[in-house]
């Protein structure tokens, strides 16, 4: 038979059968005797950089996976800074509603939001006005950095006012709604310790939701039970009511 027609076909046979030559490779000095062995070493070198570009690739497509994964919780974690951001803000805009609607009692007396349990304000004309303009800056110009200074100059300048505790609170929620925990409830504390203030049960409640944002659950606990016991038909007892039952109580 043709030396040629041979050729071709053990060529034919190898590479038909290229797995069972990599699983059982045939000794090179046996086949360089019928004069196949540049041809076995040239398809090995071809099955061996195949077999490289599949590891590097599959090297790649782990790392990219690994990337994708990081990026997944980057996005998770994101989404979820960005709704609690979004509930506080909620929280201030559903208060401003709530304060802009009430009526104007007087040209020169703040009609957002009376300190103490009935219609008291401060006889001091520039201390109303004062305390008007920083609570302006949230229900008109919605400049809420501006009201933070505005309440702070408001209380080391009046640090006995009629509106103190409305003061505090209003600060309390512009902390509030910054995530900015640990000032926000220093200023709901400031409320607390007002027992005449119509907003000491929302403050309560407040501090109850900071508690629990910061894990502290007991603690949280122990302030919902006093809005409720205090406050027993107010709004801010029955949402205290409600916190309780998602803790468990």
């Amino acid at each position: 038979m043709n030396s040629n027609i041979v050729r071709n076909i053990a060529l034919a046979l190898l590479i038909g059968a290229a797995t069972q030559v990599v699983a059982a490779p045939a000794p090179v000095t046996e086949l360089s005797k019928s004069g196949q062995g540049t041809s076995l070493e040239r398809l090995e070198r071809m099955l061996e950089a195949r077999n490289q570009v599949q590891l590097d690739m599959q090297r790649q497509l782990n790392q990219i996976a690994s990337e994708m994964d990081q990026l997944r919780g980057l996005v998770e974690r994101n989404s979820y800074d960005l709704s609690q951001m979004l509930e506080r803000q909620r929280e201030l805009y559903r208060e401003v509603d709530t304060l802009s609607q009430q009526p104007q009692k007087a040209a020169k007396k703040d009609s957002a939001d009376k300190p103490g349990s009935g219609e008291t304000y401060s006889g001091d004309i520039s201390e109303n006005e004062a305390y008007e303009k920083a609570v302006n800056l949230i229900l008109k110009k919605k400049d809420y950095a501006g009201a933070v200074t505005a309440f702070n100059a408001f209380l080391t300048t009046y640090p006995e006012s009629t509106y103190k505790a409305n003061a505090h609170y209003w600060l309390g929620q512009l902390y509030f709604t910054q995530n900015k925990l640990a000032e926000a409830s220093k200023e709901f504390k400031a409320v607390t310790s007002d027992e005449k203030s119509n907003k000491r049960s929302d403050a309560l409640l407040k501090l109850g939701v900071i508690a629990e944002r910061s894990k502290d659950v007991e603690l949280a606990k122990k302030y919902y039970q006093e809005v409720i016991s205090t406050y027993p038909s107010s709004t801010s007892s029955r949402q205290a009511e409600g916190s309780l039952k998602q803790l468990g109580n």
